[in-house]
Parts: C-alpha cells; structure tokens; sequence
C-alpha cells in the first residue's frame, strides 16, 4: 500500500497535510467507521480520495448533486485518477464508460447520487464491483429538520450493514443536535471515530449590515469587487431576478438562479459559474451546494438567513482556497418580523418551533453583536477565539450606549398598548407624534405619550429592532404581527437588569473594508495572462477553469516565477500529470520559452531524483563511445535511466537486473553510475 503523503505530493501536487487530515486518513485506512466535521475549505475530499487510492477495491461516494459530482470527477481525472460517476446527467456514453471501467477493475472511485439507492439493482452492483469503503459527502442532508434534507439518505445506514464496510461520513455543516442524527442514521447509534476540526475560517472577512436602501448597498458592495466571482442570495425568487438585472445595468456579468427556473436554465447558469471569471449569480439558497468553485471571492446576504447554521454553510462557498474573501449580510426589522412569522405560521410541533426561533435568536445574537462576530459565531459551534481582526466590529468598534432607559420606554409603550401594535405606531407614541391612528386610539393620552423624543425616529428603530434581535420582543402572528414582550424582557422591565444596545447600526449601514488582492501590482499583468491561458486550456478542455489550476496556485506562479519544470513542479497544487499536462505551457508564459525535457524526465521533476537522472545522463552521453571516444557507440534509454535514479542500484547485479541494461552497458556506465549514486 502507497503512502497517503506520497500520493498527497504525487497526484494532487501538495506538500504537506492540512491540519486534521492526516489522522482522519489514519482512521479510514484503519476501517474504522469516521464522522468528520471539517470548515468548508479545510480539505474534506481528500480525507476520501486518499485512502480510495491507497484500498483494494472500490469507494463509493455519497454525495448530493450532479454538478458537486462532475466537478470532483473532473478534478481527479485531470488528476490523473480514474474516477466516474453514475447520474441522471450522464449522457449514455458517459454510462457505458463507467460500467466499462468497473467491469474491468479500473474505476477506484464511483460517485453516485442518494436516489440511486432505492433500485434493487444498486445493491448488486455495488458487491460486484468490490465495495470496500462508503463515503458520505455533506452529510447534514440526513437531518430531517435541514433545509437540505435528503430523504434517501436514510438508506445509507442499511447499505453500509449489507454491505459490511466502513463508512467515512463529512460535513461542514453539523451543530450537536445534527451530529446526533447522523450517529443515529448511519452508525445505528454506535459512536464512530469522530474528528471535530473547527469551523474557523480565518481568511473569510465577517461583516453585517442595517438594510438601508439594500438594493443600492449591494451594488456598491459588488462594485468595489468588480471583476471577482460572487454570490447573492435573496430570500425570494423575484428579488433574484430584478437584483440580477439591476447588476448587469451596473455594468456587471451576473444572473439569477432559484427554483422556480427549468432545470436547463439551472444547469446553465452553474456551468457559467464554474467556467466564467468574475460572474455574480443571484440566488435563493438553493444554489451553491454543488459547486465546488474555489475562487469565489465574495458572499452577500440581501435578505437575512435562518439560522447560523445556513449563514455558515453559504458564506462557506467563498474563499475554498484559503485566500482572503469577504461577505456582507444585510438586515432590518420587516426580516425578522418575516422569519419570526414563519417559524410562528409553520405546521411543525411546538417543540419544534421552540428550536427554530432559539436558532433564529442565536443568529440575531450574531448580526446585534457587539464586539468580534467570528467570537460569537465559533461561540454557536462550542468553540473560543481570540478576537479575529477580521470582521467589521474588529476593524470599527460599535459605538455603544445605555439603551436600559430607552428599552424600558418601549416595553412600557407596548404593555400599555396592550401588545396590540407594531413598531411604527409604537415610535409614534414613543417621539409624540400625533398620527390620525394615535388619536384614534387615544394613545396621545397615554403616560409614554413623548416620553422618547430625546432619540429620532430611525434611532428608535435600531432600538425596536435590536430588541427583537435579543428576543425581548416577537410578532404576534395571531395579532397581525403586533409586538407582544417575552418573558427575556421581563428583568429589564422590572429594573432588575441593565441592557447595551449600538447606536451606530443605522449611521454606518455600509461597513467600510479594505479590498484584498491575490497578486501584487507589479504581478497583476502576468497574472492575468495565466488566467487567460488557463481559460483556453479549460475551453479546449470543456471543463471548468479552476479543474486546471486554481487562482490560488496561478498566484503563486505569478509571484515566485518558476524558470523550469522542477521549480514549476513545486508549485502548490501542481501534481504530476499536471506537471506533464500544462508545465511547458506555463512555463511558456512566464518565460517566454522553455527547454523541452523527455516525458521520462518530466515525471522527476520537482524531486531530488530528477537531478540524479541529469547527471546519469550526462555520463551516459560522456561514455557513449568509451572513455578515448573511440569505442562502439552505447547507449541508455530514458526509462532505463529513470529507474536507475528511482531504484539506486548498489551493486553490478542490482545494475543488471533493471530493464534496458545489458552486460555491455553494465560493463562501460557501471563505474560512473555508481560514483553519481554514492554522491547524491
């Protein structure tokens, strides 16, 4: 069996582990059942891919969309692994080349969809093809309360028991109650070995925002970024279209996605993504999950998401390649109004709701934080930081003030209203504003009557909203969304607790960032020109740009300059059939010209051994015709001098029994060879 490390630098071109996989790969390789809880980015594919390569038999890959499966097969074929999948999207040639590679022994990694388990004929294959491992990607789908539960995940558990194999399961996404499902579903509540790596990701920059002309926001947001992939994600399908046009009119390629479009159009807009630079995609939450784009540079939220949990897993789509990214959420009072009704409206149990509107305050605890938002979000996944220095409170303190007064006002106003109104009329009352309603009501009469005119009425509105941020109050769905006080306000009303609220979340809607770059200035041109020849080679290809090389590894060509194939080779990300596919030509770009090596020289490249064949072959070429150059021409294949710098033969019979090398030649080279072995 190959070393997972050797593999890790062979095929996929990186130098070394992340932290957490290697004992992850342990584990499987062991046949040890594995739950793997892993940030976004933080490299859960190779947990899988590697120890496949390093098994007898066949991994088959639980995973939840087509394009999250072509993407992966693609990367691995350019690889050089032979990987397929089996899908609705497979076009019949493409079937019978994956039935032809299993049916030959050839296929290591078979990929298919959770629906595909409830054919009968889906267990036979999969024993005769020698099934030796499952792996389960995004296994949160599994949790019946998610909002990307997958039902034919409940199927994975009975297979794995029929089939008698380990099962690796992963995911980026999976708070305590999720991770209990999953035990409970596909380990039949048998604790596996379990790998918990943290859900920082520190190169992602978090920043929140008060809707305050959204629409405006979000186009100075993208206009700062012009140029770089990103995603919008929009809580209504009409609001992706109309934010998409509203986009290209700014001069922007961008296009929308939701569910509600016919499934070609889907599938175009995600092969635009994966194959275009600098495209917006505005979308429902629907999107994103199965592309695995790892130069996505930024994520804006115009709408506020459910949960922290859903905030996580869509921010996590930016930045794969652990270069800086940026995200804004925006957020205002008819949001949480809108998510509060729903949980209130749903046909799910009480209980239910109970977690729901506890997951919806977690995540108002981080968009009303008051201090480092990357404390409070690793906080909601049992995890302490240090603060981040890499989110807007960092960078911009909060301005806070004393808002117990203020907020006992507005609790007071709502007793008194009977809990019978909303915000506005309550602002209203609250700054002595006689409205046709407020005389209606009487509620000019009433002791909170003006008592609140030392704050305007946006001001106020920060208030109202930062109380239902920290569930003080809730939309009373059975009194058209009249604000009706919880029993969290109950210390505040009574005097027996104090309250900190910003003041700053209305005057400073739009946070201010430093735009990161991958390149310096002086590197730009060139980098440019890389993406430029990786886009033609993709195209020629009919694959996505960053199956090639991603920005992060075209970066690093840009920066450090590689003059030739073994510097080029130790480029990260630049494995060996990538090094044999596309090093000439980038070197090409880099340098203008290049010096062509033998195929058999190229697959040394980057290693201590490719010097050692140089040199071979430079005595080789010395001794051709003896040491008076008047001897019978002789000659050493390329192959030949490959395995002799591979296997360093110590001894004239180790020399005589590698392919190529006859007594002749053994008689003539073995000298200097041995004196080139000894020297390295």
């Amino acid at each position: 069996m190959q070393e997972p490390s050797t593999l890790l630098s062979s095929i996929f071109g990186f130098s070394g582990f992340r932290p957490g996989q290697a004992e992850i790969v342990d584990a499987i390789l062991a046949g040890k059942n594995t739950l793997a809880i892993m940030p976004t980015g933080g490299g859960k594919s190779l947990c899988f891919q590697l120890p496949a390569l390093c098994r007898n038999g066949v991994t088959v890959v639980i995973s939840p969309l087509i394009a999250l499966m072509r993407d992966q097969v693609q990367s691995l074929r350019e690889a050089g692994v032979n990987a397929g999948a089996l899908t609705s999207g497979n076009t019949d040639e493409e079937t019978k080349k994956v039935f032809a590679d299993l049916d030959e022994g050839r296929l290591k990694l078979l990929y298919m969809a959770p629906e595909r388990l409830a054919s009968m004929n889906t267990l036979a294959l999969l024993r005769s093809i020698n099934t030796t491992l499952i792996a389960v990607d995004e296994a949160h789908c599994i949790s019946q309360w998610g909002h990307d539960f997958r039902p034919d995940y409940l199927r994975i558990g009975e297979l794995r028991r029929l089939l008698s194999v380990p099962l690796a399961a992963f995911t980026a996404t999976a708070d305590e109650e999720t991770r209990a499902e999953i035990i409970t579903h596909l380990f039949d509540g048998t604790q596996p070995e379990t790998f918990l790596r943290g859900f920082d990701r520190p190169n992602i920059h978090l920043a929140f925002a008060v809707k305050d002309r959204p629409r405006t926001q979000i186009l100075q947001f993208a206009a700062a970024r012009k140029g770089q992939s990103g995603i919008v994600y929009c809580a209504t399908r009409a609001k992706t279209e109309s934010l998409a046009t509203a986009l290209r009119e700014a001069g922007h390629s961008a296009c929308h996605y939701h569910g509600g479009m016919e499934a070609e159009d889907r599938r175009n807009v995600e092969i635009r993504f994966q194959r275009e630079d600098g495209l917006i995609v505005v979308a429902t939450i629907a999107f994103g999950m199965g592309i695995d784009k790892p130069d996505i540079r930024w994520v804006a939220h115009a709408d506020l998401p459910k949960s922290i949990e859903g905030y996580y897993q869509e921010i996590g789509r930016a930045g794969r390649d652990g270069a800086p990214a940026e995200t804004l959420t925006l957020y205002g009072q008819d949001d949480i109004r809108l998510r509060r009704s729903q949980i209130d409206e749903s046909l799910t149990p009480t209980d239910r709701k109970a977690s729901d509107h506890a997951r919806l305050n977690a995540f108002l605890g981080l968009a009303e934080a008051t201090a480092c938002r990357r404390q409070v979000l690793l906080g909601y996944f049992g995890e302490t930081s240090k603060p981040c220095g890499n989110c807007d409170l960092c960078n911009h303190p909060a301005d806070l003030f004393d808002a117990t007064d203020a907020v006992r006002k507005a609790l007071s106003a709502i007793l008194r209203t009977e809990e019978w109104f909303g915000a506005s009329h309550l602002i209203d009352i609250l700054t002595g504003t006689p409205t046709e309603k407020v005389k209606k009501h009487g509620h000019n009469l009433l002791s909170t009557y003006a008592v609140g005119r030392d704050l305007t009425k946006p001001a106020w509105g920060a208030v109202f909203r930062q109380m239902m941020g920290r569930d003080l109050v809730r939309p009373d769905p059975d009194r058209h969304g009249a604000l009706r006080i919880t029993k969290t306000a109950r210390p505040i009303l009574r005097g027996d607790e104090n309250i900190t609220l910003r003041r700053d979340t209305i005057a400073s809607a739009q946070p201010r960032m430093t735009i990161k770059t991958f390149v310096s200035d002086e590197n730009a041109p060139l980098m440019s020109a890389l993406k430029a020849k990786r886009r033609a080679l993709a195209e020629q290809a009919n694959v996505p740009a960053y199956v090639i090389f991603p920005d992060r590894t075209l970066a690093e060509m840009a920066e450090k300059r590689p003059a030739n194939l073994d510097q080029f080779a130790q480029i990260s990300g630049v494995g060996a059939k990538k090094l044999e596919s596309y090093g000439t030509a980038f070197l090409t770009i880099i340098n203008g010209t290049i010096e062509e090596l033998h195929p058999q020289r190229i697959r040394l490249a980057g290693r201590d051994t490719g010097q050692v064949y140089d040199r071979l072959a430079d005595e080789q070429l010395r001794l051709s015709r003896g040491e008076d150059g008047s001897g019978k021409y002789l000659s050493v294949n390329h192959s030949t001098l490959r395995q002799i710098a591979e296997l360093r033969p110590s001894t004239i019979s180790e020399l005589d029994r590698i392919q190529g090398m006859s007594a002749q030649k053994t008689e003539r080279f073995s000298k200097a060879f041995f004196k080139v072995l000894r020297e390295s």
